[in-house]
């Protein structure tokens, strides 16, 4: 059985590369899945700004399926990281096993969910904003989620994978999935003119691709292969999986619950404004938000890879005690991350009118131009401090801190989120649904850099170094 000692003694950066990359690399092709859907489908002038909003509608519904999944996935490579670490590899392969078999129930679970009561779901999220929308977001949702089991069984296989010490096998497994998605998308939408069946059925048919893939990888895991016997239930181990995971669950959670209040805001503040309230412009402020929100997933999949693909190096070191290396991942981590949100917003506050054009702008109205542009900047004008936190949440989680995490990442999500969302509307209108992402953002870069702070002196306190 190989091991993975080489944590605790190859260099920091070094391993930041060896992990992070394939891990950001995996996360920009999975969050490919729903953006490269959007981008084909506001191309197609038989689907426009109506396909467009009856994305955004169906959006977060996949970032349940996601929620469930990464809170299984996340937390058994938080757990199996850990379990190496302490030389406990028996855990480590009774936490892999239950968590298969978790992923596999409850997948299922959701399906039979969302085939019962698509109606009543697609309308809480805002689905009747007109009745094209509607109609598109039932077509679409359908097939989207006869494809959640295995889309949930790739995603919550990917980082067990990588904490197997398989980082590029989860890579690659990811990026089959997407790059028939790609290949698949503009033959379904604009050769066969499926429409939003054809875009969900090539989503569905990479997913599947990923899946196969993770169970063939899972057939022959180096070191944390489970037996027969490890697919047995056991409540201690579960627990801790489980509870490792929550902050990622409830982050992507937390995160729907924004999306909804958001899409509800949009819907409701829409139709009294003079533009947005005729029938033919009622889709365009859902449709503009949802490629803010895609481009902002480009952007926060770099940062949330980056912190995950740290995982098993942060939960192997502080399983080891090495707290030296964990402070020196975490200062690295931040930098990067801070990096990454200059990055993004210097795009967004400089050339919004390209990445309107990817999306189909030039198919639209002048209106839906002008408040592209507006949201672009608007909203994502704090990017810098939304990178820097969500890696904080991710860092906190991995060292085991996952009370800490679960509420830093709740206050921003669902406090100020969702709060926001429904609070500043009342005052601004429309504009204010763009302002909520903003301010959320600052009052929590307060509150983390006080967690930061704590967790600097914490580690510096008992530091251990080989």
């Amino acid at each position: 059985m190989e091991n993975n000692s080489y944590l605790a003694e190859e260099k920091i950066g070094k391993l930041m590369r060896k992990y992070a990359v394939p891990c950001i690399i995996s996360l920009l092709v999975g969050a490919l899945y729903n953006i490269v859907d959007q981008i084909f489908i506001a191309n197609a002038d038989y689907l426009g700004s109506y396909g467009n909003a009856a994305n955004t509608v169906v959006f977060p519904l996949t970032v349940i399926a996601l929620g469930i999944a990464v809170m299984i996935g996340d937390g058994c490579c938080a757990f199996v990281s850990i379990s190496l670490g302490e030389k406990n590899s028996k855990n480590a392969k009774r936490s892999v096993g239950n968590s298969v078999l978790l992923c596999a129930v409850g997948s299922l679970i959701l399906t039979a969910v969302y085939l019962l009561f698509a109606e009543p779901i697609l309308t809480a999220f805002g689905g009747r904003v007109n009745a094209e929308t509607f109609k598109l977001s039932k077509e679409y949702f359908f097939w989207i989620t006869l494809g959640v089991p295995f889309y949930m069984f790739g995603q919550a296989m990917n980082p067990i994978i990588r904490a197997d010490g398989s980082p590029k096998f989860a890579m690659i497994s990811t990026l089959a999935g997407a790059a028939a998605n790609i290949i698949l998308d503009p033959i379904f939408i604009f050769i066969f003119k499926w429409g939003m069946m054809g875009a969900a059925v090539a989503t569905v048919i990479g997913q599947i691709i990923t899946a196969l893939l993770a169970v063939l990888y899972m057939c022959h895991a180096k070191v944390i292969k489970p037996g027969l016997s490890d697919f047995r239930l056991k409540w201690s181990v579960v627990k801790r999986t489980l509870s490792l995971g929550l902050c990622s669950f409830l982050a992507q959670i937390s995160l729907v619950a924004a999306m909804m209040a958001i899409n509800n805001m949009i819907r409701r503040y829409g139709a009294i404004d003079p533009i947005f309230g005729q029938e033919q412009y009622a889709q365009i402020p859902m449709a503009v938000v949802g490629i803010v929100m895609k481009f902002f997933q480009i952007v926060i999949s770099i940062v949330i890879g980056m912190a995950a693909g740290c995982i098993p190096i942060v939960g192997y070191n502080m399983g080891a005690k090495f707290n030296g290396r964990v402070k020196e991942l975490f200062t690295k981590l931040l930098i990067a991350e801070a990096c990454v949100g200059a990055i993004a917003l210097i795009i967004v506050e400089l050339f919004p009118q390209f990445l309107i054009k990817i999306f189909g702008a030039a198919n639209e109205s002048v209106y839906y131009t002008d408040f592209a542009v507006k949201a672009f900047r608007i909203y994502l004008c704090m990017t810098v401090l939304a990178c820097v936190n969500k890696a904080t949440f991710i860092f906190l989680q991995a060292m085991g801190k996952a009370v800490e995490s679960t509420i830093l990442s709740m206050v921003r999500e669902i406090v100020f989120g969702v709060g926001f969302a429904l609070l500043l509307p009342r005052f601004f209108g429309l504009d204010g649904v763009l302002y909520s992402m903003p301010v959320s953002d600052i009052l929590t870069a307060v509150i983390s850099s006080i967690i930061i702070a704590r967790t600097y002196k914490q580690l510096a306190s008992n530091y251990n170094e080989l």
